[in-house]
């Protein structure tokens, strides 16, 4: 039995729900994923997973030796890329967790230029939406949290990014500037739903640094629980939302948004990456969170460059 083949099938397992799942994604045929699992399981004297007609789970013993595994195939690419290091540019596979925000607007607009840099690194994207991401699981998670975040992980600041009111040059042109947050009761608004309860008075700072906030309710025309969606109907001109600079920034420098009522703000986030220990970063994640952090700093010094001038 090749045991590194078995334990990379028995991860897939794991990873995919299957036996099944894992053999596509693999590209080998079911029988020999199945004869590889059975294999590792003899070799243990223990059973990996609970097979059903309908689902494949981990046993407590397939759990325990999943986070062994993950860490052992992860070293293993290390160890390769290191060996390779001396006579080509750095390899192996990246594994980013990403919200659809995120991975929409701050990942996929640098990976193309990020890729021409470090051909040899497989960027692995997960895109999905989690309260608690499993950040054991990959070599970076990219998190928004606002001023209150706190979580006992180990993280690195990226960016620290102000929640802005925007909306299109057409809305403005139709509708006017509000020259006052009061104003906002008089326009079309675009409110974002958040999954911990209703919606609330839009609180806003002059100073986000003051800590003196004024509460202003605006009845909305249009509330999503997608920042897509808020965005795309901005950038169409059906009114005006409110919206962190990061994702707003290529917008606001293309002259496709234009901050409403500068200089005042809804918020601030801050985006983190996360990563599943501080003893053992490999080079590959050194260098995408570098280049990371220098893409969107830029893009945020653009735009608010761009506003002051506003």
């Amino acid at each position: 039995m090749d045991r590194l083949l078995a334990m990379q099938v028995f991860e897939r397992v794991a990873n995919e729900g299957g036996f099944a799942a894992a053999a596509r994604a693999l590209d080998i045929s079911p029988p020999v994923v199945t004869r590889l699992v059975a294999e590792l399981e003899a070799y243990l004297g223990t059973r990996l997973f609970q097979r059903t007609t309908r689902r494949v789970s981990l046993t407590e013993a397939g759990d325990a030796y999943l986070s062994r595994v993950r860490q052992i195939l992860q070293d293993v690419d290390e160890a390769d890329a290191v060996a390779s290091a001396h006579t080509r540019e750095l390899a192996g596979r990246l594994r980013v967790h990403a919200p659809p925000v995120l991975a929409s607007y701050v990942i996929a607009p640098l990976l193309s230029e990020f890729r021409q840099r470090h051909p040899g690194i497989v960027v692995d994207i997960d895109v999905e939406t989690h309260r608690d991401p499993p950040i054991e699981d990959y070599d970076i998670t990219l998190l928004g949290a606002d001023a209150g975040f706190n979580a006992d992980i180990v993280a690195r600041k990226i960016v620290e990014s102000e929640v802005v009111l925007a909306a299109s040059p057409a809305y403005v042109e139709r509708k006017g500037q509000p020259a006052a947050p009061g104003d906002l009761a008089q326009h079309e608004c675009l409110r974002l739903r958040l999954p911990d309860g209703p919606l609330r008075a839009w609180r806003m700072w002059r100073d986000p640094d003051s800590g003196a906030a004024v509460e202003v309710n605006v009845p909305p025309v249009l509330i999503a629980n997608h920042t897509d969606t808020l965005l795309r109907a901005a950038l169409d001109g059906a009114g005006i939302t409110s919206i962190s600079l990061d994702i707003a920034a290529p917008y606001l420098t293309r002259g496709e948004l234009v901050r409403v009522l500068h200089p005042w703000v809804t918020g601030r986030l801050t985006m983190y990456a996360a990563l599943p220990s501080r003893k053992f970063i490999p080079q590959r994640s050194r260098v995408f969170l570098d280049y990371l952090v220098e893409h969107t700093r830029e893009q945020n010094d653009k735009a608010l460059s761009l506003c002051s001038v506003c």
